[in-house]
């Protein structure tokens, strides 16, 4: 068990005369760590891209109430109505009528 542990320590294992099966088993383990390390860095990657697009879409969503408030204060009547009076112009006091046009049908 000692002398098994010193042959570790001292690297015996790497030359001695089945060292090329150890080899192949460390290389295999290396880029198997080295594939770990690099889909870890994406999932990072892609956690930090979606927590700035939740950002960007709770900033749109505000914007869009904002303005949507400020399209249906511009849609109120009272306000047109202002709007206009500084034109010149003002509500008519007539009532509009209305145009039927009654298509004749010919006969044969």
């Amino acid at each position: 068990m000692k002398e098994g542990f010193y042959n570790i320590i001292k690297g015996k294992f790497l030359v001695s005369d089945d060292a090329l099966k150890n080899w192949r088993f460390i290389i295999f383990l290396s880029v198997l760590a080295l594939i770990m390390i690099g889909s870890s860095h994406s999932a990072d990657k892609k956690v930090h891209k979606i927590s700035k697009l939740n950002a960007q879409v709770k900033e749109l969503k505000s914007e869009y109430v904002d303005v949507r408030m400020l399209l249906m204060q511009a849609r109120m009547e009272s306000k047109i109505i202002a709007a206009m009076e500084s034109r010149g112009l003002q509500p008519s006091t007539t009532p509009p009528k209305r145009i039927r046009i009654i298509k004749e049908e010919k006969k044969d």
